[in-house]
């Protein structure tokens, strides 16, 4: 027997049987690639966003249950997992609260416009998920304490002017970015993103990348 024979079909790369080579460096060091990486060249990475160009969409007064910005879906026999929130605020009044909360639960989506999964390699695979974007108009499962996962959540007072380069709402994009998502979402699973600010509705942009797989993938049979 081959030594690192691939015995099952993948997404990308070498097939089922094959022999590939090993990846070597010039001194002849093993290369390994972390989990995401490796995810993300077999073709399993995708992205739903909000916003366009330089044209952020408006957040929610407050945060109202069953109602979000953007979700991605996975049906039974998928398994999505998120691996990063980006999300981009246009301060426009001082003195508000603004909230930015990313949570999961057991149960897809059920109304909103579509969005088509960017896949995260150019020459990537249609998604076999499925997302929603639109503001303030995704309809998700209501919260509760017993099903619903809160994986990320901010809240702060916006003491800054509209015209300050950076406000008190830079501080979300920094947190996002710096936060730990830990979900694995065995369908049906969606996550989804919420936004809302008191007194006047911020303008923001926002990104979601997700891995996808088989759930065999992770719950072999």
């Amino acid at each position: 027997m081959s030594l690192y024979t691939v015995y099952r079909g993948l997404a990308a790369g070498f097939g089922h049987n094959s022999a590939p080579p090993v990846r070597l460096t010039t001194m002849a060091d093993q290369v390994v690639t972390d989990f995401h990486t490796a995810m993300l060249l077999d073709g399993r990475g995708y992205q739903v966003r909000v916003g366009t160009i330089a044209t952020g969409i408006a957040a929610q007064d407050v945060i109202a249950d069953t109602v979000a910005e953007m979700c991605a879906d996975a049906a039974s026999g998928t398994t999505i997992i998120p691996i990063r929130l980006g999300i981009a605020i246009r301060g426009i009044a001082t003195g508000l609260t603004l909230q930015v909360a990313l949570k999961a639960v057991g149960a897809v989506s059920s109304a909103g416009t579509a969005f088509v999964p960017l896949p995260l390699k150019q020459d990537g695979s249609a998604a076999v998920s499925t997302a929603r974007a639109a503001s303030s108009a995704v309809t998700v499962t209501a919260e509760l304490a017993t099903t619903t996962r809160r994986l990320f959540e901010y809240e702060n007072v916006n003491t800054q002017t509209p015209t300050s380069a950076l406000g008190d709402v830079h501080t979300a994009t920094i947190a996002a970015a710096a936060a730990d998502l830990n979900y694995i979402g065995v369908g049906p699973a969606c996550v989804y993103l919420q936004v809302a600010a008191t007194t006047a509705f911020n303008l923001y942009f926002a990104t979601l990348d997700y891995l996808e797989m088989p759930t065999l993938l992770i719950n072999p049979s």
